[in-house]
């Protein structure tokens, strides 16, 4: 990713105040171990970047996981390192569970 394509996206967060509400995720999650949880029967689907530290056991703990994918390229800015891949992983999992 370039330096131009960072700090874009650092500004979106900046200037709309998100992001705390985008860092949520990070904080719940850590405060979440150890608790027990009712699974999610909602199918869901993952994808899974270069430098994402994503364990499927762990996703699968607690949701219905009906579709995975893991991918050589990209990161954690995916949709701006490898939108062909994102774009396409998504209509797949949709095709899935329309």
């Amino acid at each position: 990713m370039d330096r131009d394509a960072i700090l874009t996206n650092v500004t979106l967060y900046w200037l709309t105040r998100t992001a705390g509400s985008a860092a949520r995720l990070y904080k719940e999650a850590a405060a979440s171990w150890g608790r027990r949880f009712e699974r999610c029967p909602v199918p869901t689907g993952m994808a899974v970047f270069p430098g994402d530290s994503t364990v499927r056991a762990f996703a699968e703990r607690e949701h219905t996981v009906v579709h995975w994918s893991e991918f050589d390229r990209g990161g954690h800015f995916a949709a701006l390192q490898a939108p062909d891949l994102l774009v396409e992983d998504v209509r797949a999992f949709f095709r899935r569970v329309r």
